[in-house]
C-alpha cells in the first residue's frame, strides 16, 4: 500500500483561513460509505441523519495555547516551541524550530522572561524535552504568552482564541483542536438531545501523532506518535448498552474514532479506562466500535485521509473529495465537513 494512493489535487484557495461567522453554517457532504453515492448539504442537516437512540460521540480535549515564540538567550535569537506533552511537572516534549539551533543547555526566554524553558534533551525530527521555571501558575502565563497552535497551511492571524476550541472542550492537553467538533453549537446539540440522540464525551488529548506527515511510501513502515485517551465509567455505560442494543455508535472526528477503537482493540468490549494509544487505522483495518463518521476533510497523504478511507472505500473517499473541489467546498481545520454513514 502506497502513501501516493492517497494524494488528490486542491487548490490553494479552497483551504479555510479562517472560520465561518456562525460554526453550524459549513457545508455538509453526505456519503454512503457501502454505496458511495452522495448528497450535498448544511451541516444542520445532521439532525436529518441521525436518529432517536443513536449515540454521538464527542473528544472533550481542549487546546491549550501551545505555540510559544521566544528568543535564544545567548543570541537573541527566535526560537518556536510547539507544547506536545507533559512528560512530568514542568517538563515539556516540544516540537522546535529551528532545530539546529538548540543544544542540551540552552536556554529561551519567553515574553519579559517570566516563562524559560532550558533545553534538557535533542531528540528526532526536531523533538526537544524542556524543563520550564517561572513564577506563579503555568497555565496562567501560557495563556498571556502562548498562541493558539494553528496549522502551517493556516496563514490568517486567529483574533477569537475559542474559535480554534470546540463548544465542549473541558480537558486541558491537546496541541491541535479535534476539529470536526468546531461544526458544533449549544442550539445544535440541543436539538440532538430533544429528539434523542445521546451524546458522550471521551477524551484524546491531540498530539504529533494526528497530524505528523507520512514521509515513507510504504503505508506500513510509517510509525504513530502516542496520544493520551480517555474513556470514563459514564461513557462506557452508554457505549455498552448502545450495542447490546444495535443501536448507531456516531464519532465526532478521527481522534474519537481513534480512541474507541483503541479500546474495543484492546479490551474487546468498551470499558472504563485512560492510556496511550499509537493506533494507525488505514484500509485493511476491522472497525469494531463506530458505525457512523462525522469528520473534515483531510490533508493528501494523510493518516487521516487513509483513516477515513479504511471506513468506507478508498475509490469513494477520493471520489468524494473529487466533487468536494469541484463543488468548491471549504477544506481542512477551518473547513466544511463529511458525514460517513
Amino acid at each position: 500500500m502506497k502513501t501516493s494512493e492517497y494524494d488528490y489535487y486542491l487548490p490553494e484557495n479552497l483551504i479555510a483561513q479562517t472560520p465561518l461567522v456562525n460554526r453550524s453554517s459549513s457545508r455538509l457532504l453526505v456519503m454512503d460509505r457501502v454505496s458511495g453515492n452522495l448528497e450535498h448539504k448544511q451541516f444542520t442537516n445532521i439532525l436529518d441523519y441521525l436518529h432517536k437512540g443513536d449515540v454521538l460521540v464527542i473528544n472533550d480535549t481542549k487546546v491549550i495555547p501551545a505555540r510559544l515564540i521566544g528568543s535564544k538567550e545567548e543570541t537573541n535569537a527566535t526560537i518556536e516551541l510547539l507544547l506536545l506533552k507533559e512528560k512530568e511537572e514542568d517538563t515539556w516534549e516540544c516540537l522546535s524550530r529551528p532545530f539546529k539551533r538548540l543544544h542540551v543547555g540552552t536556554k529561551i526566554s519567553f515574553g519579559d522572561s517570566s516563562l524559560i524553558a532550558e533545553v534538557l534533551e535533542k531528540k528526532e525530527e526536531g523533538m526537544v524535552k524542556v524543563k520550564f521555571s517561572y513564577k506563579g501558575i503555568f497555565l496562567e502565563i501560557l495563556e498571556k504568552l502562548g498562541e493558539m497552535p494553528l496549522p502551517p497551511y493556516i496563514h490568517e492571524k486567529l483574533n477569537e482564541k475559542d474559535r480554534y476550541q470546540t463548544i465542549y472542550a473541558k480537558n486541558i492537553g491537546s496541541a491541535a483542536a479535534p476539529t470536526a467538533g468546531l461544526h458544533f453549537t449549544d442550539d445544535l446539540l440541543k436539538k440532538m438531545e430533544d429528539k434523542g440522540i445521546i451524546i458522550a464525551r471521551v477524551t484524546l488529548h491531540v498530539g504529533l501523532g494526528t497530524f505528523r506527515p507520512v514521509e515513507v511510501e510504504d503505508v506500513k513502515k510509517h510509525k504513530m506518535h502516542s496520544e493520551y485517551y480517555q474513556l470514563s465509567e459514564e461513557a462506557a455505560t452508554i457505549l455498552i448498552q448502545a450495542k447490546k442494543e444495535k443501536r448507531r455508535i456516531i464519532a465526532v472526528g478521527t481522534t474519537t474514532t481513534r480512541t474507541l477503537e483503541t479500546v474495543m482493540q484492546k479490551y474487546g468490549e468498551f470499558k472504563s479506562c485512560e492510556g496511550t494509544t499509537d493506533i494507525f487505522i488505514y484500509p485493511g483495518f476491522t472497525f469494531k466500535a463506530i458505525d457512523g463518521l462525522i469528520t473534515n476533510f483531510h490533508l493528501p497523504k494523510s493518516t487521516l485521509l487513509m483513516l477515513v478511507s479504511a471506513f468506507s472505500k478508498k475509490e469513494f473517499i477520493l471520489h468524494a473529495y473529487h466533487e468536494a473541489v469541484k463543488f468548491e467546498y471549504r477544506f481542512f481545520s477551518f473547513g466544511d465537513a463529511m458525514f460517513i454513514r
